[in-house]
């Protein structure tokens, strides 16, 4: 690599820690930006561990002006920009949260891309921004129009505006992925705990869960490792483009509870509740210009990604006890 240091915002978070792994495997040097509100070091114990003087961890807010003198110092080829608010319901109840956080503190990465002379910014959006389609569109293509329906989902779109306006003038070139819902282990000890990984958490648990609605809800389900693969490849490709990664199949959320209970061995039912406000009813991601740009598809379906996940909670007993005893 002839520029082998890269930088990852939310970098101790559940999704950029994977990432953060993977590219030290690979051989980059990478500077970590979070601020450890959601993120833990605790995701980045294998890293800190085994790569020595390859991590650099930064303690820092995205919206805080040191962010570009340390990106002027440090240099980065590629930005990785995962960090954000996440909670569709949060959003709602102060949305200048979200505003601040999500559009403001992407701006300063943005910022920070140019003072460090990038080449690259790689956004994480979320399918929020498609809003609630029409079901004869599914799954949705990248063609069709952004239309959130929570403040969360209208931060995440605004931010592509900006990477389309900082392309244009500035010439800093971007690929922003659309991520489906994404799970997988370290989601739910530390951080955003997504539908996923607080199944299986407090089935293990023998606690019950909560369905929100009759059960028929769909979501797209995509495993982190596949995600972190569709990253590294955007590093080369997909220029100036948004590109959906998930796996183009609708799961009924009463169908995932099912696959999660019998991979835990619980017998308890849901606890059936009302559907939350800005919550979107179906939703599949199209991955055909994922296939076509980045030369990716998804490896791990939904039945074998909640067995890694259930296998991997089994794995840490401390850990997850601590954890049962905080959300009591």
């Amino acid at each position: 690599m002839s520029d082998p240091r890269v930088m990852v915002t939310g970098g101790a978070g559940f999704i950029g820690s994977h990432l953060v792994d993977r590219l030290l495997e690979l051989g980059y040097i990478v500077d970590v930006i979070d601020d450890l509100s959601s993120g833990s070091l605790l995701n980045l114990t294998n890293a800190r561990q085994n790569y020595l003087g390859r991590i650099f961890i930064h303690q820092l807010d995205i919206r805080s002006p040191a962010l570009l003198e340390l990106a002027r110092r440090r240099r980065p080829s590629t930005i990785f920009h995962l960090a954000a608010r996440t909670d569709v319901t949060a959003s709602i109840s102060n949305p200048s949260d979200d505003l601040s956080v999500n559009v403001a503190g992407s701006i300063r990465v943005l910022e920070a891309a140019l003072a460090g002379e990038a080449t690259k910014v790689i956004y994480a959006t979320s399918a929020a921004i498609y809003g609630n389609p029409t079901f004869d569109l599914l799954p949705i293509d990248e063609g069709n129009q952004l239309k959130p329906i929570s403040p969360y989902g209208a931060s995440k779109r605004a931010v592509i505006d900006y990477l389309e306006i900082f392309r244009s003038i500035y010439d800093l070139e971007y690929t922003a992925l659309v991520f489906a819902n994404v799970y997988g282990p370290r989601q739910g000890f530390h951080g955003e705990a997504g539908v996923v990984a607080t199944f299986t958490e407090r089935l293990l648990a023998g606690r019950p869960c909560q369905v929100f609605g009759d059960g028929t809800s769909t979501r797209d389900y995509v495993y982190v490792s596949d995600v972190v693969d569709a990253m590294i490849r955007s590093m080369d490709s997909a220029g100036g483009l948004l590109v959906n990664v998930g796996t183009a199949v609708e799961t009924q959320i009463n169908v995932l509870f099912e696959l999660v209970a019998r991979a835990t061995g619980s017998t308890l039912g849901p606890r059936v509740m009302p559907l939350r406000v800005g919550e979107i009813q179906r939703s599949a991601l199209s991955i055909e210009r994922a296939k076509a740009q980045l030369g990716w598809k998804p490896m791990i379906d939904i039945r074998d990604g909640i067995s890694i996940l259930v296998d991997w909670y089994n794995s840490r007993p401390v850990e997850f006890v601590n954890r049962r005893l905080r959300s009591r």
